[in-house]
This record gives structure tokens, C-alpha cells and sequence, in this order.
């Protein structure tokens, strides 16, 4: 217990530090720093129930705590870097690449400097640039300006063999390389190639084109056309070279690009890195979030991580999404890792804000793209549905999973969702959309209970009027176990209507429903199943904010391992639901606002708006028209259309006068008050 091993408080020192909790092993769990250490050690000791589940799991797992006092935050800073670097702790976030990223190295600490791709550590002695996206665009880039800049690109081994038989390699045949292993230009000459190729790289590209193009001309006019055309050739190899790294920020800023965008289990971060105003390269990282900071603290420590032993590679501008909670100790760090001004900064409007919507664009993503992994995996999805068996005590493993979620603003338009999971990938074919019409206002738990009932009584319904039938069989596959198929449609009996013969798809029970809340949401659910007699089927809740897994009629919830394929399928179930319900609603709101606003509309009637909705898809789209647009409408002459655009441009102004309308978070669908 925290109390066992919880330091007297007089004894902690109100001066800035960084402390190290140890389970009981000795191993170091955690790393953190603090202004004062008193309130913040303090902070851990306290009622268990007050701390967020990440912290309480992380001080019962600790067994002991010690901290070093130092001088100031900086020296803080860049000592918990060294400690986290050095211990790993299991309770702190560790940002992992996605990928090992290329990297453009030019060895300038050797004689005859040498241009070359790699990964990995950098070493001394060797410019780098980038990282980049792929490797063979930088060897593209590469191969184009070598005709430009032929320094040297060969092997030591290759360099040494050449200078021993007097001949160069190929590229010296063809131009691309000066050849200083056999003595064609002297070092002095070939590290003044490898200086104007550094400063191309680095963004100094103007000088360079337009001396070529000079020399273009003045060899032209001096009828050295053969000059002339070799020059021409150059410049578009320069030209082709820069067209690959288009302008992003016209100021040519040298900055660092970051986005995060996370979820309660894991975040992804994703960063561009501009020199010269161009995007030099990209890399991203998907981490687990292990405790409780929201995003100034993920920038924190994602920044300390990221320049925290890299000294060459901080920009003077690093543009964050929310600025670390101790900006100002950690731009001092970095100007003095760098050695000149570094500023942190969030963009508010223009191409830098424009910028980095492009790159957290990249991180959803790379977010989504690393679940959707995880999920395809068929052993993975079986681990999955083998832990969420034995977390909620369930007889068999949940092979179809039904999740629901209902979706309102302010109680209009409530609706809600139904989507359908079969061995542990979505059945989209089957996903089923509510109108919720027996609760007034806004009563997330009986819409829930109205949606369940729904459901269970059509299901009762189908099964009294279906016939079963066996399947034929299916032609014999690779696989090993039968177990391991998916249940679908030509697996198991088909229930089909004995009229028509047509399968009845919403005949089938699950193995498990799945609602999106807590305790009230679970209970209604299960309420609503046992008034229509059905005990068979069990019933779960997975709430938004903890990600904690409810049970019926239980005081505490079922905790699950945050690293358990169980709880990201959940999750990932949870999260489909949300954006189920959420385009659903959005649909009719859309769909009831332009009916509303048009309603008084003389000439006007409900055949003529559906013809207008369908023509513009929604009202933005119907604001922005103009009236000659709208009289393009079949049935609506210019005199209608006058009235129609007269009516939006009143709403509009309606709209701006009114209070402002909470909106909704899609990751969440919760209501968002201002």
C-alpha cells in the first residue's frame, strides 16, 4: 500500500526536483520532475480513490520513492531525460517509432567527404538531413543533383580499390562523381562540391540556379552550346529536385512541425520537419498513454524526448498543438542545447496553422491505420475475444458482439446506432439505424432502453416467423480448424422467411451487447432484455472517459489490462458505434433544418424541399447558392427561388443574433457546453 512506503512530509524539500518510484524489486516504475517536490510527491499519498486509475495502479504497484533535489527547472528537465532514458520506467509514455526513417548523411569529418542513406544513431563527424519518408526518394534526389554537385558516393572499399588500379568507378564516367580517388580534383576542390551541396540541401537553393542559369547564357552567347545545353540539363535536374520539396511556409522558416492525436489508450504524434520553408522530411510515433496528463503534457514529454540527446537537429521554431505546461523551462532548455533562440509556439491562423492540420491529418491516420493492424490480425482477434471471455465470465467466446450508442443534441433528432461485430471484424452489412420516438428530451438511459427493446422484440419476432435451414456445404479450404472460420452467413443455419425464402439477418442473437456508458445505461439495457423474457444474452458497458467495463447489478467495474487486445477491441467496437450514430444525426439535423427554415416559404411544399435537398445535399451548400443556382432546381422558378434565398439569408441572420448552440465531440459523441 502508498501509506506503507509514503515519506514523512517534512521531509520532502520544496525545491525543484526529480523523483524515481521503485516497485518492490528496485526496479525504477516512473520518472517525474516538479517545481516543488513537497506538493507534488504529497499529491501520490492521497485518498486512492481521489487519484486517476493510471496513478493509483502505478503508486500500489511502487514500493518505495526517492528524489534529487537540483538548482533549477532546466537542470529538472535534462535530468528526468537521463533517467528515463536510462531506467525505461513501465509507467511512463515512450514514444516508439513507426518506422526506422532514412536519414541523407554527409560525412564531412573525412578527407574526401561522402554522401550516402542510412538509419539508425547518428555518429560524429557526419552532417544528416531529413529524416525522410522513404528512401528511394532520397536516392532519387540524390542521383539528380550529383550531375549537379558530383562529389563523392562510393564505398571506402570501392574508393580504395579505384585509387589502386588508376581508374575511376562508373559514376566518375558518367559525370556524377569529380572522381578524387584517382586524383581529378584536389580535396580542397571536392570539399567545396560538398560545401554547395550541404547548402542546397539546407535550403540555400536560389544562388545556386541562378548561377546556373548565368552560365547558361554567357555560354550561349559565347556559342558554347555544347556548355550551354550540359548547363540546361543541370538546372532541370535542379528544378525537378526542388519540384519534390514544394514551399510550405513562404517566410522560409526552419521549424518543426507537431501533432498528437490520442485517444484514451494510446497517442500518435506525427512531425514534419520544414527547413528553408520546405518539408525536409517526416516520422511519427504511436505510444501508450500510461497516466493521467492531457495534451500539454504529452507535448512535454514527447519534446524531451525528441531533442533530448540530439543537439545538431532543434530548429529555432518548434509549432506545437497546446504549449507544455512548462514552456519557459523547456524553451530555455533547448536554446541551450541548440545555442541560439529556440521559440515554442502554437500557430493560430495562416500557413503555419494550415500546416499543422495537414500533419495531425498524418497522425489520425497513422492512429487509425495501427488499430486497424492490430484488429486485422486473425490471431490477434482471437487473443481478443478469448480475454473479453474470461474478463466478464462469459460461458463461450463472444463471436458476434452488438454494440449500441445513442446520439442527441439538447433531446432533438435523438437516434441511435447498432453495429455488428462477427469474430471480431465489423458486419457492415447488418448494421441497423434508430429513430428513438418514445422519450421526450434528452434521456440517454430510457432511449437505450427503448433501442434494446426494439431490437430484442424484432429479434423474438423473426425467429417465431423463420424456418431454419442447413447451409450447403463449403468447398474445402487450407484451413487447419474449423473454429478458426468466421461465423458468417454460409457457416451457420440460415433463419430465412418461409414465404420468400430470403434470410432474415436480423434474426440472429448475439453473444454479447455492448452499450456505450456506465451503470444506468447497463442496467436499462438489461432491464429491457428481461421484460421480454431473454436471460441468454449477456450484457456489458463500456464507459467513455476511464474506459472502465460495466456489469449488471455490480457495485465496481470490470478493470481491464490497458494493454489487453480485449479492451482495444471493445474500444474500437465502442468508437464505431460513435461515429455510427453521430453521421446518422448528423443526416437529419441536416435534413430537418432545411425543411425548418423553408417551411414558410410561399409555393413551397414538402415534394419541392426533398427536391432541393437532394439537389444541394444540405444547407451549407443551399447558403452559398446563389438565387440563378437555385432557380437551376427543376420545379423552382426564379420568383421561388428569390423567396428561398430570402428565407435562408433570414434564418442565417436568426442564427447569428441567438445564443450559440453547444456542439457535438464526434470522438465522443458527449454535448459540448460553451
Amino acid at each position: 500500500m502508498p501509506s506503507s512506503y509514503r515519506p514523512a512530509t517534512g521531509s520532502i524539500p520544496t525545491k525543484p526536483g526529480v523523483y524515481r518510484f521503485r516497485d518492490a524489486k528496485g526496479r525504477v516504475i516512473y520518472v517525474g520532475k516538479a517545481k516543488s517536490l513537497r506538493p507534488r510527491l504529497s499529491s501520490y499519498f492521497q485518498d486512492i480513490g481521489n487519484l486517476h486509475p493510471r496513478t493509483a495502479t502505478m503508486v500500489t504497484t511502487g514500493a518505495s520513492v526517492e528524489w534529487t533535489v537540483v538548482d533549477t527547472e532546466v537542470e529538472a528537465l535534462q535530468l528526468e531525460y537521463s533517467w528515463i532514458k536510462e531506467f525505461d520506467p513501465r509507467f511512463n509514455v515512450k514514444y516508439r517509432d513507426d518506422k526506422s526513417y532514412p536519414w541523407l548523411a554527409v560525412t564531412v569529418g573525412e578527407e574526401f567527404p561522402r554522401v550516402m542513406v542510412g538509419r539508425g544513431a547518428k555518429r560524429k563527424g557526419t552532417r544528416y538531413f531529413g529524416p525522410y519518408s522513404h528512401a528511394w526518394a532520397i536516392r532519387e534526389t540524390v542521383d539528380l543533383l550529383l550531375r549537379v554537385f558530383p562529389m563523392r558516393s562510393c564505398s571506402n572499399g570501392v574508393f580504395k580499390r579505384s585509387s589502386q588500379i588508376g581508374r575511376p568507378c562508373l559514376l566518375g564516367y558518367i559525370d556524377k562523381c569529380a572522381a578524387p580517388c584517382v586524383g581529378n580534383v584536389t580535396a580542397e576542390e571536392h570539399r567545396e562540391i560538398v560545401d554547395d551541396f550541404c547548402d542546397f540541401m539546407a535550403g540555400n537553393t536560389t544562388a545556386f540556379t541562378k548561377r546556373i542559369e548565368r552560365e547558361m547564357y554567357a555560354a550561349s552567347e559565347a556559342l558554347d552550346f555544347e556548355k550551354a545545353a550540359r548547363l540546361r540539363d543541370d538546372l532541370g535536374a535542379l528544378t525537378k529536385a526542388l519540384e519534390k520539396q514544394a514551399v510550405v511556409l513562404r517566410d522560409g522558416t526552419d521549424a518543426d512541425v507537431i501533432a498528437l492525436v490520442e485517444d484514451p489508450l494510446e497517442v500518435a504524434v506525427q512531425i514534419f520537419y520544414v527547413r528553408g520553408g520546405r518539408i525536409r522530411g517526416q516520422r511519427g510515433w504511436v505510444a501508450d498513454r500510461t497516466d493521467e496528463g492531457g495534451t500539454p503534457e504529452l507535448v512535454q514529454d514527447f519534446l524531451l524526448q525528441l531533442y533530448g540527446g540530439e543537439d545538431d537537429s532543434i530548429p529555432r521554431e518548434v509549432l506545437v498543438p497546446a504549449l507544455p505546461p512548462d514552456a519557459d523551462v523547456m524553451e530555455q532548455l533547448l536554446t541551450e542545447r541548440r545555442g541560439s533562440k529556440v521559440a515554442i509556439r502554437v500557430p493560430q491562423r495562416g500557413d503555419k496553422r494550415d500546416l499543422q492540420q495537414t500533419v495531425a491529418n498524418n497522425a489520425a491516420q497513422a492512429l487509425t491505420l495501427h488499430k486497424t493492424k492490430r484488429a486485422s490480425d486473425l490471431t490477434t482477434r482471437n487473443r481478443a475475444l478469448e480475454e473479453i471471455q474470461q474478463s466478464l465470465g462469459l460461458d463461450e467466446v463472444p463471436l458476434r458482439i452488438e454494440c449500441y450508442d445513442v446520439s442527441n443534441l439538447q433531446g432533438t433528432e435523438v437516434v441511435a446506432s447498432m453495429v455488428v461485430f462477427e469474430d471480431g471484424l465489423s458486419r457492415k452489412s447488418e448494421y441497423r439505424r434508430f429513430v428513438i420516438r418514445g422519450v421526450d428530451g434528452q434521456n440517454d438511459v430510457a432511449s437505450m432502453h427503448e433501442v434494446i427493446t426494439r431490437r430484442f422484440r424484432r429479434l423474438l419476432d423473426e425467429q417465431a416467423r423463420s424456418v431454419e435451414v442447413q447451409p450447403a456445404p463449403r468447398a474445402a479450404s487450407g484451413r487447419s480448424s474449423a473454429s478458426q472460420a468466421p461465423p458468417d452467413d454460409a457457416q451457420r443455419p440460415l433463419l430465412v422467411d418461409p414465404e420468400t425464402g430470403r434470410p432474415r439477418k436480423f434474426a440472429y442473437a448475439p453473444s454479447l451487447v455492448v452499450v456505450d456508458g456506465g451503470p444506468p445505461q447497463v442496467a436499462a439495457a438489461q432491464q429491457a432484455l428481461a421484460e421480454l423474457g431473454i436471460n441468454d444474452v449477456p450484457v456489458c458497458g463500456l464507459a467513455k472517459r476511464l474506459e472502465e467495463v460495466w456489469l449488471p447489478a455490480e457495485e465496481d467495474p470490470v478493470i481491464m489490462a490497458r494493454t489487453s487486445e480485449g479492451l482495444y477491441l471493445l474500444q474500437r467496437i465502442r468508437d464505431e458505434a460513435h461515429r455510427f450514430a453521430i453521421t446518422h444525426h448528423r443526416n437529419r439535423r441536416s435534413k430537418s433544418m432545411v425543411e425548418s427554415t423553408l417551411d414558410d416559404v410561399p409555393g413551397l411544399g414538402e415534394v419541392r424541399r426533398k427536391t432541393l435537398l437532394k439537389h444541394f445535399g444540405s444547407l451549407k451548400k443551399l447558403r452559398e447558392a446563389d438565387v440563378d443556382q437555385i432557380a437551376l432546381v427543376p420545379g423552382i422558378g426564379p420568383r421561388t427561388a428569390t423567396a428561398i434565398k430570402d428565407a435562408v439569408a433570414n434564418a442565417d441572420a436568426t442564427r447569428k443574433t441567438a445564443p450559440k448552440e453547444p456542439t457535438i465531440n464526434t470522438a465522443t459523441g458527449e454535448i459540448l457546453e460553451d
